[in-house]
């Protein structure tokens, strides 16, 4: 393995307010920044893309999206403007057409808040190109971990691949309570999603569907499938952060060398 290769990385992104309140996972986040080289690139698939396609954002320098509702106005001015990366962008294409998939460019999409809200704690100067992936509604499990085998050669070339989810989103069962407990059921999913991946077992999270209290966790599964993603681009697993915010809303963050 080349030395200053890369990992991938799962991220649970939480709510927008994490741009302001950092809570728990902002340091976390914040650490990755001084705990690896600084990439050339960062490639982001998001959970609030979610297309009928396979695109790629070639844009230059893609607008900061405030795609959410009902927040402080001070969310909404925030801006990311890290540049995009067209060159880099046509060569994620490449390599995924190589793997079978039918890929293709997008030169206007703006930049969710999958994508920089996170970075605005790991790289907040915006200073390393961004690159954005869709994600497809119909793809399965294992194809979006074929995804990220197919781009886990650019973490050679100091590109940081990451999976913008979350490892629980259930909107509905949230509290805004600040002492609030974790219940069992999203306790359990996420301990038994962390130990099959510790233990090196992919396989039985790609079978998401028998995972403990599924639905419950995640009535709609975009925010859990980019974690597939982020599982393909490395074959071992090591915990970076592990919290809940808003009783069950998993933060955590994965490693994937």
């Amino acid at each position: 393995m080349i030395m200053n290769t890369l990992p991938g990385l799962f991220i649970s992104h939480g709510s927008p307010m994490l741009a302001i309140e950092a809570g728990q996972v902002g340091p976390a986040l914040e650490r990755i920044r001084f705990n690896l080289p600084k990439p050339e690139a960062i490639v982001v698939l998001s959970a609030h893309w979610e297309d009928d396609a396979l695109e790629v954002s070639t844009a230059v320098r893609p607008k900061t999206w405030h795609d959410f509702r009902g927040f402080p106005e001070e969310l909404y001015k925030i801006q990311y403007p890290a540049a995009g990366d067209p060159v880099l962008a046509e060569e994620i294409i490449s390599l995924l057409q190589q793997a079978g998939f039918d890929a293709h460019a997008n030169a206007m999409r703006p930049r969710d808040h999958g994508v920089w809200m996170p970075l605005l704690h790991m790289y907040p100067d915006a200073d390393v190109p961004v690159i954005q992936l869709s994600l497809p509604r119909f793809y399965t499990a294992k194809q979006l971990y074929d995804m990220g085998q197919a781009l886990a050669v650019l973490r050679e070339h100091q590109v940081l691949l990451i999976g913008s989810g979350s490892i629980t989103h259930n909107l509905a069962e949230l509290s805004w309570s600040d002492d609030a407990e974790v219940p069992e059921w999203a306790s359990e999913f996420r301990n038994t999603v962390a130990q099959y991946l510790q233990s090196g077992d992919y396989e039985s999270v790609l079978d998401w569907k028998n995972l403990p209290h599924l639905r419950r966790n995640h009535p709609t599964i975009e925010h859990f499938a980019p974690l597939f993603f982020a599982m393909g681009t490395g074959s071992r697993m090591s915990l970076v952060h592990s919290s809940f915010s808003m009783g069950a809303l998993g933060m955590d963050i994965y490693r994937f060398d």
